[in-house]
């Protein structure tokens, strides 16, 4: 009985130690869940994903864009439904995701390759928003230049629905289509146009990724937001809205 009073002396002061060492550990661990470095395929995966609800909209827009401006972009929508089916929302779509699966894949893995080959030692520091923007228009451009064969495919397809049905070049899928392209044109023609698509991309790439970067960490920094879903929501919101109105002349 007399060693009772002796162990409840000896926990108590313990505890507050013990309570900063599960402290500590869970800080440890949130930091290396921080320093994970994701595979370079991620950005590209997540682009291809992200083309599966947008295809529509794209699809959509190439075959309203060439028509007069009061041109209904829902009455096209259902144009296509009728003529073409629901199917027909979704012409083109392997062209669009072999398109992600190069040039996003390319311009995400470069870009983060190359941030983390230019720090130095343990500690991170932000780059400037000139390097930001400058390695972001160099990964654009090589996805730009990657992604180009994927991109003439894509536009053929999409477009197929809108020719004479004589004329229609009915490419079964991506890879059909760059097959049918290189055994009539010759494999240099499919990257007719890489100047021109490469620059776009690098414009698209240099305002999207650098902006993006740099709006995360201003939430963090200066509003003290955490890294979490709310932060990307609003820094991918912004880049998205300053790449939108960088490259709306360059299309």
């Amino acid at each position: 009985m007399s060693e009772l009073p002796f162990q409840e002396q000896s926990d108590s002061p313990a505890s507050p130690n013990v309570a900063d060492r599960d402290l500590k550990q869970h800080a440890q661990h949130v930091l290396s869940l921080r320093q994970i470095k994701f595979p370079f395929w991620f950005g590209g995966s997540a682009s291809a994903m992200a083309t599966l609800l947008t295809h529509p909209l794209d699809l959509v827009r190439l075959q309203t864009s060439p028509l007069p401006a009061q041109a209904s972009t829902i009455r096209m929508a259902a144009h296509i439904v009728t003529n073409e089916g629901y199917l027909g929302l979704y012409a083109g779509l392997s062209a669009a995701l072999l398109r992600q699966f190069t040039y996003s894949t390319i311009r995400f893995g470069v870009y983060e390759d190359l941030k983390s080959r230019l720090h130095h030692g343990t500690e991170k520091e932000a780059h400037s928003l000139s390097t930001l923007i400058w390695l972001s228009a160099l990964s654009g451009f090589l996805g730009g230049v990657a992604g180009n064969p994927a991109d003439m495919v894509n536009v053929r397809m999409q477009s197929d629905m809108s020719r004479p049905l004589a004329d229609r070049r009915k490419y079964k899928h991506a890879f059909d289509g760059i097959l049918c392209i290189v055994k009539t044109e010759g494999w240099t023609s499919l990257f007719r146009g890489v100047g021109a698509n490469a620059f776009r991309a690098s414009l698209m790439n240099s305002s999207q990724l650098a902006s993006y970067d740099m709006v995360k960490a201003s939430c963090i920094k200066r509003f003290g937001m955490a890294d979490g879903t709310t932060t990307h929501l609003v820094a991918s919101f912004t880049a998205g809205v300053i790449a939108t109105t960088c490259v709306q002349d360059a299309k």
